[in-house]
C-alpha cells in the first residue's frame, strides 16, 4: 500500500499508459540475451534514506541499456565484507555468471574487499571502484588540509555576512555577484567577484557595518592579499578535479577514458603552481594519486 499511496505511483501509471495498448516492458528473459551478446556490467549505487538506512540500488548496463535491478537494505550486512560478496553473488547469479564482466561499487573498505572475494569466486568478473565516488573521496581529503580549511572557514564568513544584511547583498546583487555555493565552488565564486568585494567594504556606505567586530572581520578579509593568493592557488588545484567530477557524473558518454588524462593533468598543474618545489606539491599530489 505504501507503493500504491506514493505520489509517483501515479505519475509511473500514467507513463506506462501513454506507451499505448499493446505495450509491454522488457523482461529479464529478453535482457540476459543482449547480455549474453554483449557482456553486461553491474553498477551498485549506495545511498543512505531518511531513516538512516544504508541502501543500495543495484542496475545493470549494456550497450542497448540501462536497467534497474533490485535495490537492497544493507544496514545489517554493510560492515561484513564476506555478506557484501554473498549478496554481490546472488546479482551476479540473478544476471547470468557468464553474463557478467564487470561490477563497479563505491570505494569503501569493505567494499574492496568483498570486490576481491567476488573475483576470487569469479575469477572473470572484475571489480573496480566507481571513479566519481574516487574524485570525491579526493576532493574531501583536499578540503581537510590546513590551508583549504582557512580558506573555507574566512570565504564561508563573507559570505554569511552578504547573505545576512541587506546593504551587502543588494548592492552585489546590482553587480550580479551573490552566486556563492560551498566549499571550492564558493572559493572560485568569491575569487570571481574579488574586485566587487574589495569595492564594496570601501564604499562610504559600509561604514556603518565597521562598528560590529563581524563587519571589522570582513574588511581585514577581504582587503587581505594573502587569503586572495591561497583562494587562487585552491581554485587552480581543484579546478581540474571539479570539471573532470562533472564528466564522471554525467550519464551521456563512458567517462574511463578521460579519467586517467584528467588525473595526470591535475598533477601537472600542480606542480607548475608551486614551481615544481616539492615540499609544496607533494602532500596534493600524494592525495590525487590514491585514486
Amino acid at each position: 500500500m505504501n507503493a500504491v499511496n506514493s505520489r509517483y505511483f501515479k505519475q509511473m501509471i500514467s507513463r506506462v499508459a501513454s506507451m499505448g495498448h499493446g505495450y509491454t516492458d522488457l523482461t529479464i528473459l529478453s535482457l540476459r540475451s543482449k547480455w549474453a551478446e554483449t557482456g553486461c556490467i553491474i553498477m551498485g549505487d549506495g545511498w543512505t534514506d531518511r531513516s538512516h538506512r544504508s541502501l543500495i540500488n543495484f542496475l545493470v548496463y549494456c550497450p542497448y541499456s540501462i536497467s534497474f535491478m533490485k535495490s537492497c537494505d544493507m544496514s545489517d550486512i554493510l560492515s561484513s565484507a564476506e555478506n557484501l560478496c554473498n549478496l554481490f553473488s546472488s546479482i551476479v547469479n540473478m544476471m547470468g555468471e557468464k553474463n557478467v564482466i564487470h561490477m563497479v561499487t563505491d570505494n569503501a573498505n569493505n567494499y574492496k574487499i568483498a570486490g576481491t572475494l567476488l573475483h576470487a569466486k569469479y575469477p572473470g568478473i572484475y571489480w573496480s571502484p566507481c571513479s566519481a565516488h574516487c574524485i570525491n573521496l579526493t576532493l574531501e581529503d583536499v578540503g581537510k588540509m590546513d590551508l583549504v580549511q582557512e580558506c573555507v572557514v574566512l570565504g564561508s564568513r563573507i559570505t554569511k555576512f552578504v547573505y545576512n544584511h541587506k546593504w551587502p547583498l543588494a548592492w552585489l546583487r546590482q553587480r550580479d555577484a551573490t552566486c556563492f555555493s560551498t566549499n571550492f565552488i564558493a572559493l572560485k565564486s568569491l575569487y570571481d567577484h574579488k574586485e566587487h568585494l574589495e569595492a564594496m567594504v570601501i564604499c562610504p556606505d559600509y561604514k556603518k557595518f565597521l562598528k560590529t567586530e563581524k563587519g571589522r572581520g570582513v574588511k581585514d578579509t577581504v582587503l587581505n592579499h594573502m587569503f586572495w593568493n591561497n583562494c587562487l592557488i585552491i581554485v587552480k588545484i581543484m579546478e581540474p578535479l571539479i570539471r573532470l567530477l562533472c564528466i564522471c557524473d554525467t550519464d551521456e558518454k563512458p567517462s574511463l577514458d578521460y579519467v586517467y588524462d584528467g588525473l595526470s593533468r591535475a598533477i601537472r598543474g600542480t606542480n607548475e603552481i608551486f614551481n615544481n618545489q616539492e615540499s609544496k606539491y607533494k602532500p596534493i599530489v600524494d592525495i590525487i594519486n590514491k585514486i
